[in-house]
C-alpha cells in the first residue's frame, strides 16, 4: 500500500512539474501555511473472526501547518502536519469521548499563480494515531498511521478556502480492559475515511 500512495504522487509530481516548466519561471522560495480544520468522518473498526467489524463516527476541529518550498510559484512541495481534537462516537459500545489525533506526511501540489485562484494538492500520510479517552475501564489507542489526503481550495489573497477527502489505516491498537484484545495488537485496523473543511493562510517567507 505504502508503494502505491509513493507511485501515485511521483506521476502527480511529474505532471505538476511539467506543466511548470511550460509556463514562465516565476520566483519560488519558502511558504507556511497554518490552518483550522474541521473533519466528518467515519471509522470503521475491523476485529479478528468470529468477531466482525464496528462502525464510528470522528468529527471535530484541529489545526494543521504545511512548510515547504515552492519550485515555481505554481507549484509547491512540502510537509504537512495535522493535530484534531475529534469526538469518537461508537452507538455499539456506548463510547462517546474526546480522542488525540495527529498525522503527518509529504505533499505536492498546484496553484494558479496569483492572489486569487485554484489550488490542488495531493499528499501521503505517513505516520499517525488517534487517542480516545477511557471509557469506563477500556481505554484504547490506533497507532500507525498511513493512507492519503486529496484537496482544492479557492485563494482569496491571503487566505485559502479547503476542502479535502482523506482515507487512513491504521495498524496497530493498543488496548487495555478490552477483554482478549488487551496489550498491543496487529490484528485489530481501523479505517477512517473523513471529509476536512479548512481555512488555511498561505504566505511566502
Amino acid at each position: 500500500m505504502k508503494n502505491q500512495y509513493t507511485k501515485i504522487l511521483a506521476i502527480l509530481g511529474l505532471a505538476l512539474t511539467a506543466n511548470a516548466t511550460a509556463q514562465q519561471r516565476d520566483e519560488g522560495g519558502l511558504f507556511v501555511e497554518p490552518m483550522v480544520t474541521y473533519e466528518m468522518g467515519k471509522a470503521d473498526l475491523n476485529l479478528p473472526s468470529p468477531f466482525g467489524s464496528s462502525k464510528s463516527d470522528v468529527d471535530g476541529f484541529g489545526v494543521g501547518l504545511r512548510l515547504g518550498l515552492h519550485i515555481f510559484k505554481s507549484v509547491f512541495v512540502g510537509v504537512d502536519g495535522r493535530y484534531s481534537k475529534p469526538t469518537y462516537k461508537n452507538s455499539d459500545t456506548g463510547v462517546d469521548q474526546r480522542a488525540d489525533s495527529y498525522n503527518y506526511g509529504p505533499v505536492i501540489g498546484f496553484q494558479m499563480p496569483y492572489a486569487f485562484g485554484l489550488r490542488l494538492w495531493a499528499g501521503y500520510i505517513a505516520d499517525g494515531e488517534i487517542d480516545v479517552e477511557r471509557h469506563g475501564v477500556v481505554d484504547f489507542k490506533f497507532e500507525d498511521a498511513e493512507g492519503y489526503r486529496i484537496g482544492a481550495g479557492i485563494k482569496l489573497t491571503l487566505v485559502s478556502l479547503n476542502l479535502e477527502y482523506q482515507d487512513i489505516e491504521y495498524t496497530q491498537a493498543q488496548l487495555s480492559g478490552a477483554g482478549v484484545f488487551n496489550g498491543t495488537a496487529s490484528n485489530v485496523v481501523q479505517t477512517n475515511e473523513s471529509v476536512v473543511f479548512s481555512v488555511s493562510f498561505p504566505f511566502s517567507l
